[in-house]
C-alpha cells in the first residue's frame, strides 16, 4: 500500500514542532525573568492581562485548527484548489473577527480591568491598563500568524512555522532586553516588543502564503468576499474546539483560585510545578499537532485504514519520547527546586507533585490529549468538545474541591483531580475511537 507519509516525512514534520514548542517555553521563561526586573506591580499587571489575552488567542488557535483540518482534508482528497479557497476563507474570517475582538477590547477596557480583575492596587491597575492598550493592537497580528502557521502545518511544512516563530520570539526577547535594561522602560518595555514581534511574524507569514509554489497559498486574484459554505466547514471544527479551549482555561483559573487559599507554600509549589510540567508534556503536544495534520490528509483521501495506522505509529513514538523526557524531568527536579529557592515545605509539595505528574504523563496523557486529534481530523468535534468540557468541570474542578479541601490533600489533591480528569477523557476517547463512529467525513 502507498503510504501518504513516509518515515522521513513524519520526522520532517515532528522535529520542527518539538523545537518550536521548546523555544516558546524558554522564551516565556526569559520573558518572566525580565518582567520581574520592572517590579511586582508590572509582573502582576502583565500576568492579569495575559490571562485574558490567552483566552482570546486560544479562540483564534482553534479557528486556525478548523481551517487547517479542512485544507488538509482537501489536499488528501486531491483538491488543492479548494484547499487554497479554504485558506483564503480562514484568512478573511480571521482578519474580520480579530478586528472586531480588538475593537470590543478597546471599547470595553474598563469592563476588563474593573469587572474581571476586580479591586486591585492602583499601581497594578495602571500597569494593567498600559499593557492592555498596547497588546490589544496585536490581536489581528497573532491571529493571522496562527492561521498561516496552521496552514503550513497542514501542508506538512512545520519548518516554516518553526523559523517564523524563532524570528518572532527573538524580536520579542531582544526588544524586552533593550527597552527594559537599555532604556529602563516600565511595562511598555514588555508590551511594545510583543506588538512589534507579532506584527513582523504576521507580515512574513502572509508573504510566504502568497507564494504560489506552495500547494496551499493565497489565491490570485484574491477572493475578499466571505464564502459562507466554506466558512461553515471551518467553523464546524473551529467553534467547538474554541469553546473547549476556552472552558479549559476558565477551569484552570477557577482551580488556581482554590490553590491560593491553601497558603503561600502551596501556591509557590503549584507555580513551579506548572512550569516544569509544561516541559514534561512538550513532546506530546508536538505529536498531537502532527497527528492532526497527518490524519486530516488521510481522512481527505477517504483512507481510514491509514488514519488508524498513523494514529498507532505516532502514539507509539509519542510514548517513547514522553518516557525519555520525563526521566530527564525527574532527574532535574533537585536542581530545579534549588534554582527556585523554595522553602522546605513548598519543595516537598513540588517534589511529590512532579513525580506523580510524570507517572501520569507517560501512561494517561497521550490517550487523553493526543488521541482526540484523530477524531478532530475526522470532524468528530462535537463529541470531543462535550466530553472535554464535562470532564473539566466535573472531575478537575469538582474533585479539586473534594480532594483538596474536604479530604485535606491540599495542592496535591488538586493535581490528583487533574489526572482523574485525564483518565476520564482517556477512557471516553478510546471507546469513541474503537467504536469507529468518528469515520464520517463528507466532502461537498
Amino acid at each position: 500500500m502507498q503510504r501518504l507519509f513516509s518515515g522521513k516525512d513524519l520526522v520532517r514534520l515532528i522535529i520542527p514542532l518539538i523545537i518550536d514548542q521548546f523555544l516558546q517555553c524558554f522564551v516565556g521563561l526569559a520573558d518572566s525573568v525580565m518582567v520581574a526586573q520592572v517590579g511586582e506591580a508590572a509582573v502582576s499587571g502583565v500576568s492579569l492581562v495575559d490571562t485574558v489575552m490567552l483566552l482570546i488567542i486560544n479562540l483564534f488557535t482553534a479557528l486556525a485548527t478548523g481551517g487547517s483540518v479542512v485544507a488538509g482534508q482537501y489536499l488528501g482528497h486531491r483538491e488543492p484548489e479548494r484547499g487554497c479557497a479554504a485558506t483564503a476563507q480562514l484568512i478573511n474570517f480571521t482578519l474580520l473577527f480579530s478586528v472586531i475582538i480588538m475593537g470590543f477590547g478597546y471599547l470595553g477596557q474598563n469592563l476588563i480591568l474593573n469587572g474581571i480583575f476586580g479591586k486591585i492596587e492602583p499601581d497594578v491597575m495602571y500597569n494593567s491598563r498600559v499593557y492592555l492598550l498596547i497588546v490589544l493592537a496585536s490581536i489581528p497580528m497573532i491571529a493571522l500568524y496562527n492561521a498561516g502557521a496552521a496552514t503550513f502545518c497542514a501542508m506538512g511544512n512545520s519548518n516554516i512555522t518553526m523559523k517564523t516563530s524563532l524570528l518572532m520570539n527573538s524580536i520579542n526577547v531582544g526588544g524586552n532586553a533593550l527597552l527594559i535594561f537599555g532604556f529602563h522602560r516600565g511595562v511598555e518595555g514588555v508590551a511594545i516588543p510583543t506588538l512589534v514581534s507579532r506584527s513582523v511574524a504576521c507580515i512574513v507569514m502572509l508573504l510566504l502564503l502568497n507564494n504560489r509554489n506552495n500547494v496551499l497559498h493565497l489565491p490570485h486574484p484574491y477572493p475578499f468576499r466571505i464564502d459562507v459554505r466554506m466558512l461553515k466547514r471551518i467553523l464546524y471544527i473551529g467553534i467547538p474546539n474554541g469553546l473547549e479551549n476556552s472552558m479549559f482555561q476558565l477551569g484552570k483559573i477557577a482551580v488556581l483560585s482554590l490553590v491560593a487559599g491553601y497558603g503561600t507554600a502551596s501556591l509557590a509549589a503549584n507555580a513551579v510545578s506548572n512550569n516544569v510540567a509544561t516541559f514534561a508534556v512538550l513532546p506530546g503536544m508536538s505529536f498531537g499537532f502532527a497527528l492532526l495534520t497527518v490524519c486530516a490528509r488521510c481522512v481527505g483521501a477517504g483512507d481510514f485504514e491509514q488514519v488508524r495506522y498513523y494514529t498507532k505509529r505516532l502514539m507509539q513514538a509519542e510514548y517513547l519520547s514522553l518516557i525519555a523526557m520525563n526521566l530527564l524531568v525527574i532527574l532535574a527536579i533537585p536542581a530545579v527546586l534549588r534554582i527556585y529557592g523554595l522553602s522546605d515545605e513548598a519543595s516537598g509539595y513540588a517534589r511529590r507533585i512532579l513525580f506523580y505528574h510524570s507517572a501520569c504523563v507517560i501512561t494517561i496523557w497521550p490517550l487523553a490529549f493526543t488521541l482526540p486529534n484523530t477524531l478532530r481530523a475526522a470532524t468528530d468535534v462535537k463529541v470531543t468538545m462535550l466530553l472535554s468540557v464535562v470532564s473539566m468541570w466535573v472531575f478537575r474542578c469538582g474533585f479539586s474541591v473534594v480532594l483538596g479541601s474536604y479530604l485535606g490533600l491540599g495542592v496535591f489533591g488538586v493535581w490528583v483531580a487533574m489526572t482523574i480528569d485525564w483518565l476520564f477523557r482517556a477512557v471516553c476517547f478510546v471507546l469513541r475511537y474503537r467504536s469507529g463512529r468518528w469515520q464520517r467525513a463528507v466532502f461537498s
